[in-house]
Order: C-alpha cells, then sequence, then structure tokens
C-alpha cells in the first residue's frame, strides 16, 4: 500500500530533489527517514516562493530577504536540547511515578514496578520559548518530543511570529499544541508566574545575553522544572575588554586566563542561582556546555527555601597570579557540617602568590560547585547512543557527553600552555602529569571546554612539585633572579613525583577514538547577523563582541599536547547572535 501524500512533501519534491529521478511516493519514504540537516531549497507556499531548511524532522521556510534569522551551526544547540529535556522529561516522570506510589502505601520502588513490566505513566510538558525568531526550535521539539502537552512560541517581532505561524502550518502541525505568541519576552514569563499557569521548560536562546531575562524566567518555571539558556555575549563572560558589563549584567568578573570558558559557565550559574535564591527557589545544574562561540546550560529549578540558605558558600571569589597564571577559590560563605549553621567564611588567600610572589587579581563571585549532575549525563549519553538516527549531530554529542561525563567535580582548570610557561620549560603530555597526579592519590581529567586542560582536586603545591619535577628531568634552563620562573623553581618539593604511566589517565573517550573536540564546522561559521541584516549599535557590539581567529599560541598549545584528537579553535571573544 503506498503511503499517502501529504501537501508538504509535494511541495518539497522540487527542493529536496531538483531532478526528478525519484517519485513523489519515493520521495515521501525518503523525507519521512530525513534524520539531518539538508543542503537549502525552495518551495511555493500559499502561492510565495520561500527558501527552506530541513533540521531533524522540521522543515522551515524562510523569505530570501532573511527577515528571520537562520544558523546552521546551531543544529548541535538544538539536537542536545531534544536530547536533554527527553531525558529530563523521563526523570521527572520516573520521580511523580515514585512519589504516586508512595502515597498509595506501596512497597514497590520505581525499578521493581518497571521490572515486573508495569509503564511509566505519561507525562505531558508545557515548553515555553521566550524568544523564538523562526520558530525551528519549537517546530523540531513538537515534532521530535513525543507527548507534550502544548509549547508557547513567543517572539516580539511580528515579521517572525508571522513566520511562525507559516511553519506551524507548513509542518502540519496543530495550533492547540504549537502555539504562535506575540509579546514581550519578559512580560509573556511573568505572566505565567502562577502555579497553575507555570511551564515545565523554559528555553532562553537570546540575541546576546540571557541576563535581562533570567528574573522572569525563574519565577515562570514549575517546582522541578528546567531552565535551558544560551548566552552568546562571550567577549562580555570570557574576555577581559567589559569587565564592567559582565559585572552589571552576570553579578561577577571575568578574567584572562585559559580556563576563561569553564569561567564563563561559572559567571552565568553564579546569576541564576543568585536570581533564583531572591524568590526562595534552587537552581541546580544538570549540565553546562561550551560550545563553539557560546555557552548552553540546562538548569532544574526547585522550591527548596533551606537549600537556598548555603548560595553563599556556593559562589566563590577566584584569585589568579598575574605572574605563574595559578588561582584559588576563596568562598563567599560556610555551613556546619550537619548544614543548620551559615555564617561568613573565613580569609583562606594570602595577599600574595605562595608559588612566586606576584599579586593577584580578583574575579567572580562565579558558582563553585559541580556544573553537571552525573546521573543525568549518563542517562542523556545513553539516550544519545539508542537514538543516533534522530540527531544530525550525535557523533559530536556522544563525543562531548562522554568527556563531560569523565570531567571531575573540582572548580576551573589548568592548561598545559600556562604551566610550563610559567617556568620556561617543554611541553609536558596530559598522559605524564595526569599519572603524576594519580600516582600522587588525587583525581585528573580534562575539561569539555579544551582539549589541553588539567582538571584536578590536588592542591596547587602539588601541581607545581609536579612541574617542577619536570622541568628538571628536561632540562629547563636557569632563569635570572626575580622571573617568575626561578621563584618557582627555587622551592623545594613536597611530594616524590612519580611518572610511572597510570592507566586511569587514559580515558574511555580516548581509547575509543570519539570525535571529543569539534573542528571548524563550516566555512566563515560563527555567529550570523541579526535578522533582517540591521547595523548594530555600538551597545550592540559591546554585547555581543565578534568571533576572533584562532590565535598562534593557542594552534601552538593544541600542537605541544599528546591527544589523540582534533582541537577546536580557541575562542576567547566571541560574538552572539539571534537563534533560530
Amino acid at each position: 500500500m503506498q503511503p499517502a501524500i501529504s501537501p508538504r512533501v509535494l511541495a518539497l519534491h522540487r527542493c529536496l530533489l531538483p531532478k526528478p529521478f525519484l517519485s513523489p511516493t519515493v520521495a515521501a519514504i525518503i523525507f519521512r527517514r530525513r534524520h539531518i540537516c539538508s543542503s537549502p531549497g525552495t518551495a511555493t507556499f500559499q502561492d510565495r516562493e520561500y527558501a527552506t531548511i530541513t533540521e531533524g524532522q522540521a522543515t522551515i521556510l524562510f523569505p530570501t530577504n532573511n527577515e528571520v534569522f537562520y544558523n546552521p551551526v546551531q543544529q548541535f544547540n538544538r539536537d542536545m536540547s531534544i536530547a536533554a529535556i527527553r531525558t529530563w522529561r523521563d526523570i521527572v516522570a520516573e520521580e511523580r511515578w515514585a512519589r504516586q506510589l508512595k502515597k498509595n502505601k506501596s512497597e514497590q520502588t520505581v525499578e521493581e514496578a518497571k521490572a515486573a513490566g508495569e509503564q511509566v505513566p505519561v507525562f505531558r510538558p508545557k515548553i515555553l520559548e521566550a524568544l523564538a525568531a523562526s520558530g525551528l526550535r519549537s517546530v523540531r521539539y513538537a515534532k521530535e518530543i513525543p507527548d507534550l502537552d502544548h509549547i508557547l512560541c513567543n517572539d516580539l517581532d511580528p515579521e517572525a511570529v508571522e513566520s511562525i505561524k507559516r511553519n506551524v502550518e507548513f509542518n502540519e502541525l496543530s495550533t492547540d499544541l504549537l502555539r504562535p505568541n506575540l509579546g514581550d519576552a519578559k512580560v509573556v514569563m511573568y505572566q505565567h508566574m502562577e502555579h497553575a499557569k507555570q511551564y515545565h521548560v523554559v528555553d532562553l536562546d537570546p540575541y546576546g545575553t540571557a541576563s535581562p531575562f533570567l528574573d522572569a524566567a525563574v519565577q515562570s518555571v514549575t517546582d522541578g522544572g528546567l531552565m535551558c539558556i544560551t548566552c552568546t555575549d562571550m567577549q562580555v563572560l570570557a574576555g577581559s575588554n567589559f569587565v564592567e558589563s559582565c559585572f552589571t549584567k552576570y553579578g561577577g568578573m571575568p578574567l584572562k586566563a585559559d580556563f576563561c570558558h569553564e569561567m564563563a559557565l561559572r559567571l552565568l550559574l553564579g546569576a541564576v542561582m543568585t536570581t533564583a535564591a531572591r524568590h526562595k527557589r534552587l537552581a541546580e545544574p544538570i549540565l553546562s556546555c561550551s560550545i563553539d562561540f557560546y555557552i548552553r546550560v540546562f538548569v532544574r529549578i526547585r522550591d527548596q527555601p533551606i537549600e537556598v540558605k548555603k548560595t553563599a558558600s556556593k559562589l566563590s571569589l577566584v584569585y589568579q597570579c598575574q605572574g605563574c597564571k595559578d588561582f584559588s577559590m576563596q568562598p563567599m560563605g560556610k555551613v556546619s557540617e550537619d548544614g543548620k549553621k551559615f555564617g561568613i567564611a573565613s580569609h583562606k588567600v594570602g595577599s600574595e602568590c605562595a608559588q612566586c610572589g606576584k599579586q593577584f587579581h580578583i574575579g567572580g563571585p562565579a558558582y563553585n560547585g559541580p556544573i553537571h549532575n552525573k546521573e543525568f549525563v549518563k542517562r542523556m549519553l545513553g539516550h544519545v547512543k539508542a537514538s543516533k538516527d534522530a540527531y544530525g549531530t550525535s557523533t559530536r554529542m556522544q563525543g562531548m557527553l562522554t568527556v563531560i561525563s569523565e570531567e571531575i567535580d573540582a572548580p576551573l582548570y589548568r592548561s598545559l600552555r600556562e604551566l610550563t610557561t610559567a617556568v620556561h620549560c617543554n611541553s609536558i603530555s596530559l598522559n605524564d602529569i595526569g599519572s603524576a597526579l594519580l600516582n600522587a592519590g588525587h583525581q585528573f581529567s580534562i575539561s569539555h571546554a579544551s582539549p589541553t586542560s588539567v582538571k584536578t582536586d590536588a592542591p596547587s603545591s602539588v601541581v607545581w612539585d609536579i612541574i617542577r619535577a619536570h622541568a628538571r628531568r628536561t632540562n629547563a634552563k636557569e632563569q635570572p633572579e626575580g622571573s617568575v620562573a626561578r621563584a618557582i623553581m627555587s622551592k623545594e618539593s613536597g611530594i616524590t613525583v612519580d611518572f610511572k604511566y597510570h592507566k586511569k589517565c587514559n580515558p574511555p573517550s580516548r581509547k575509543i577514538k570519539l570525535v571529543r573536540f569539534q573542528e571548524n564546522p563550516t566555512k566563515h561559521w560563527g555567529p550570523k547577523a541579526r535578522a533582517g541584516g540591521k547595523k548594530r549599535s555600538k551597545a550592540d557590539e559591546d554585547a555581543a563582541g565578534a568571533p576572533a581567529a584562532a590565535n598562534k599560541k593557542a594552534r601552538s598549545e593544541a600542537a605541544d599536547a599528546t591527544l589523540s584528537s582534533p582541537s577546536p579553535p580557541r575562542w576567547s571573544k566571541a560574538g552572539g547572535q539571534r537563534h533560530g
């Protein structure tokens, strides 16, 4: 029996298959199985010619004059968001089931009930996309996330809302499921503060910073709900030229350091946490990603006033040495062991660097706790592996999630370049420094934000003992009196350094040769211009920035390390854009 051919497939037959070597029936079958981003094409809809883009199960109509924004590089962002929401939805469904079993005084656990063949009760979340642009993200959510109640697809631009309406109709979606809405994002979210009106998922994907929308967003999401937040103003968050702008937007100061990308994540998470705390709500990060030219975080919001009292202890100032670039964390508050008493933290960092004697720069306050939930990441990775054909960027998703699953819960990271540059010695491999840290009884991993990073729970003194031992075994030249290198090398080691290979220094992601760090996805990739091609003001430039080409220092850093995977470009300054 031949499948029924919808008008949408007939319209797309010409754009997907320019030469009619396949019949419309075969084209329908191919289209329904298509789960990757297609080449641009054209389609006629309501007697008008449109450019088309197919991504996942959605096909979007775009006016040829660029009235609405689209950036193909952001497919990875949307793929990750769909996988994260589906994973979160499954977890919440099980949590609700567990509460229901407890309420019914059942002795069964969720695992036992599932083993007995019982099905998890269906949970139908409501999603709000506050800044929707073309509506591509919402259309993909509607078509690729099953059992949704509805999606409110909002934008302030009337042209964007008209585009959303066209795309809803073109993708044969019900307006009960995907509801286009014209309105100011903050006003719409404030209108849904009441418990009965709150959304289970609030997605913020703005042009530049998300900070103006955080207060409204944390109040419009349900208890246990999910906030998905993108910020593209990396020149502000990860640079050192707009520190005053970063402080006014995120309540913290950035630092000029190789760990700037994780620092950007922690500044954003700190802003979300303090904003939620004002409303007696707890923000719990479950996945935080530094991707290309932007950051994307997934945060659960909970009504837990007692836990909110610990907020000060979860924020730290970051002291960075101006000489050797070493860093220390100074918490803003402290909590007693029983978690019932709260106080002001005592000063732990001296007035000068213990390694080289130089003065500090002070960054933050920034979030100092875990930026990922290991169980959530494990489940999301399992979902992606089981649904490879559902995501056009599944290979990269598996690579990033695997590296994230291997990260240890230690704030920030050091870079191989900074460590060896400080003492003017030859580069040290990740295997060598990792083995030395593990042999000394400490944890070690890299960060998903940098292929040449060193994350460890070891104190700074141990890290520098290892670097001193490496410099001596490679016959590093003696440096002048008064130099940073001379000050570091003159200190006695407190441990016996053992560089013997430790098997845990080589994680599974390297052994199975996953694509852990992405190459440039397309030619001339990066942030795009605003929708409509409007000229940006200086304020917009300050907020969004512009991508910087990978510099020689970044390329040499990647070349120095002994890695089996390709290195990504180093983006210390990147701009933002409005996403589709």
